[in-house]
This record gives C-alpha cells, sequence and structure tokens, in this order.
C-alpha cells in the first residue's frame, strides 16, 4: 500500500495549499449530496455524512454551501441528480488508472475524460479491465498531533481495522469495505477526530516509476484528472520514491 500512501500524502499537502478553493468545495459538496441521497440528511445517523462535513469544515467551505449541498440530497431543495461512472485506462508506461466521476451530464464527462487521456498519450480501457487489479478499501485518516500512535493502534484494532501506518502528519487506517463504517464510527464515539476518510481503491502491486521525465509525466497527467469538475478521484498503481517524489512536487510548488 506504500504507493497509495505516498500519493495520498502529497495531495493531502496539495489541498492544504490549493488556491482553486471554488473546485474543492464544488468536490465536497457533490460527495455530501450523493450521501445525504442515500443515507439521509442528519449526520447523527449517517456516520459518512458526519465525517464528509468535518472535512468540509477542515476545508474552510461556508456553512450555507454545505447545508446546500444536504438539501439537495435529502429532496429539499432541486438539484440535478449526480451519476457515479468510473474511467479506467492506461497512462505512458502501464501504469493502471481508475477514474471516479460524479456527473450530471455522462457525455460531458466522458468527452472531458478521453481529452485528457488523448492528450497525455494516455488509453481508455473497457470496463473491468483495470479495476480487477485493485481491492475497495476504507480508508481512515488521524492527525498525529491529536493522538498516541499506541492508543490508536490498540483502538484501530479492537474496532475491526486491518491496518495502520504512519504518513507525514497523519496516521492512515485501512479497513474492509464492510467494516468502514463501524470502525469510523468506533474511533469517534472513543473521541479520537477523523482528519479525513474514504472508500478508496487500492492496487493490488506497484509499477516503479524512476523516471524523472516519466515522473512528471505521470504527475501531470493525474494532475489534469483532478481538476476536471467531474471527477472526484483518480487510483493509480505507480510507486514512485519518497524523496523524489516530494522534490518533483516541490518543484511545483505542491508541498
Amino acid at each position: 500500500m506504500s504507493g497509495h500512501s505516498k500519493w495520498s500524502t502529497i495531495k493531502h499537502k496539495k489541498a492544504a495549499v490549493d488556491a482553486k478553493r471554488g473546485k474543492v468545495f464544488s468536490k465536497i459538496a457533490k460527495e455530501i449530496t450523493v450521501v445525504a441521497r442515500t443515507g439521509g440528511g442528519d449526520p447523527a445517523t449517517n456516520i459518512t455524512l458526519r465525517t464528509l462535513l468535518q472535512k468540509a469544515r477542515s476545508a474552510n467551505m461556508p456553512a450555507d454551501n454545505i447545508d446546500r449541498a444536504i438539501k439537495k440530497g435529502t429532496g429539499e431543495l432541486e438539484g440535478a441528480a449526480m451519476e457515479e461512472i468510473m474511467y479506467e485506462g492506461y497512462a505512458a508506461g502501464g501504469v493502471a488508472v481508475i477514474v471516479h466521476a460524479l456527473t450530471d451530464n455522462r457525455n460531458r464527462s466522458a468527452a472531458e475524460v478521453r481529452n485528457v487521456f488523448n492528450k497525455h498519450n494516455a488509453t481508455l480501457a473497457g470496463q473491468g479491465s483495470v479495476t480487477r487489479s485493485f481491492q475497495r478499501k476504507g480508508v481512515i485518516y488521524v492527525d498525529v498531533s491529536g493522538i498516541s500512535e499506541e492508543r490508536l493502534m490498540e483502538q484501530a484494532v479492537e474496532s475491526g481495522a486491518e491496518d495502520m501506518t504512519v504518513q507525514g502528519d497523519r496516521y492512515e487506517i485501512i479497513t474492509a469495505p464492510s467494516d468502514y463504517s463501524s470502525v469510523l464510527e468506533s474511533l469517534q464515539d472513543a473521541g479520537i477526530e477523523i482528519s479525513d476518510s474514504e472508500l478508496s481503491l487500492i492496487p493490488d502491486t506497484y509499477l516503479p516509476v524512476t523516471d524523472s521525465g516519466a515522473a512528471r509525466s505521470l504527475l501531470s497527467f493525474v494532475e489534469a484528472l483532478e481538476d476536471l469538475d467531474d471527477v472526484q478521484n483518480v487510483y493509480a498503481n505507480f510507486d514512485i520514491d519518497e524523496e523524489f517524489l516530494e522534490s518533483l512536487t516541490g518543484d511545483q510548488q505542491v508541498s
């Protein structure tokens, strides 16, 4: 899981200094709307919504935006129906890529994703051809400043988590999809503040990328996908050395 952790750490740092606040708010709002539609608008009974609200507040998302997103999900406000779509393909060098989109216009989303793939010499693949090499897992993050590793490990294991590692300034807890909500709720009931969480896709194996040109091209491709309004997440199986990755993103003023 190291490649996933390295990239998620860089994305965490990037988000902390991302100037494009409107896009950040838009992506979180879409998540809130979908989660409220499927699980209800009360964070007391919808654990996933509760965590998303924490994420929204951490990003300084205005309360009015949050409220509108919830009401669109519960039907109190009119809003376009969001459709979840997965696009699969391969970047240059054979790196496997999965793009998770939430969209109200399937044709627009497909055209935009295809355009980015074409511009970066990447190839779209058939449904299921890439996802079979990934596992769906729950991923929960806790700031290291808020709790000791020993206490969190004990609580995570007792709650049913599969693994826990330290990734920079955060702990990363991995769960089975079926245990995600219960582990999340158990940690919150124990008074542990969750900084972020998601159901993610983690590759079975990683493809090392050691050439600086190839690495920069790959990161540029992923960032171009993430900049699309309909794209929520990008998953890939690349593995770039941590120091090398830091130097590349540092050059781009990410970290």
